[in-house]
């Protein structure tokens, strides 16, 4: 998020070394930036990613350092770097930097929920008789995606409905695996939108867990709304 190019100069191949490509967004500045909406958007970018990928089915991959923001100057090819390059900054660790927290909170809810640590393919096959299916993506009004949806070019918000009634498989003792509902709000859009919850077959109430643009709400503070409600 601070650099659109890499900057491996400290390793004395002229910068050919490393890839370089790697669609990556510096949010309008390279690298350290004191413009207040360059880094606001950093850090918003880097929720964004880490709870796309930490609320993700199969094993999550996160570099170390990721939580804490770490950028190696641009730096992508550390092998000769044995300095604050490639050093993790232990003591912003330890004064529970908010990235760090966020980070934690995330992992958290993924261990306390079998829905996002599925061991099968999740498909949209239903789950029973007037029941959603395992999964459900929907459009940004709360109604089903179809095809002219999924062909938009300019579409760029999605709801995913995780249904933790639907999950066909067994735990240690061999019951049934039954967990919590989460419907995943997206937006990949610079503007904020008005999303439609999924109506009350989906389930009747709603309660915020986790919300990137606001990394310090606690879980048990989140907003409770009923099906059907916007919110942004």
């Amino acid at each position: 998020m601070s650099y659109n190019e890499k900057h491996n100069d400290a390793n004395g191949e002229g910068n050919r070394d490393g890839e370089s490509h790697n669609r990556s967004w510096n949010c309008g500045a390279e690298g350290p930036a004191d413009d207040a909406a360059v880094t606001t958007l950093r850090e918003r970018q880097k929720r964004n990613f880490l709870a796309t990928l930490l609320l993700s089915q199969g094993v999550p991959m996160v570099v170390h350092g990721d939580e804490l923001g770490r950028t190696q100057g641009g730096n992508n090819n550390v092998y000769a770097q044995n300095n604050e390059i490639s050093w993790i900054d232990w003591a912003r660790a330890r004064n529970y930097d908010v990235l760090t927290v966020f980070t934690r909170r995330l992992t958290r809810l993924r261990a306390d929920h079998p829905l996002f640590r599925r061991r099968r393919f999740v498909t949209g096959e239903p789950a029973g008789e007037s029941k959603p299916p395992g999964i459900a993506w929907l459009r940004c009004d709360g109604d089903p995606m179809g095809d002219p949806d999924w062909s938009a070019e300019a579409a760029r918000t999605i709801i995913v409905f995780l249904n933790g009634e639907a999950i066909p498989e067994s735990d240690a003792l061999g019951d049934r695996i039954v967990d919590d509902s989460f419907p995943l709000l997206l937006n990949a859009s610079p503007e904020d939108v008005e999303f439609t919850l999924p109506d009350a077959a989906y389930g009747q109430s709603w309660q915020t867990v986790v919300d990137t643009a606001d990394p310090l709400l606690a879980a048990s503070a989140g907003a409770s709304v009923k099906a059907g409600a916007r919110c942004r």
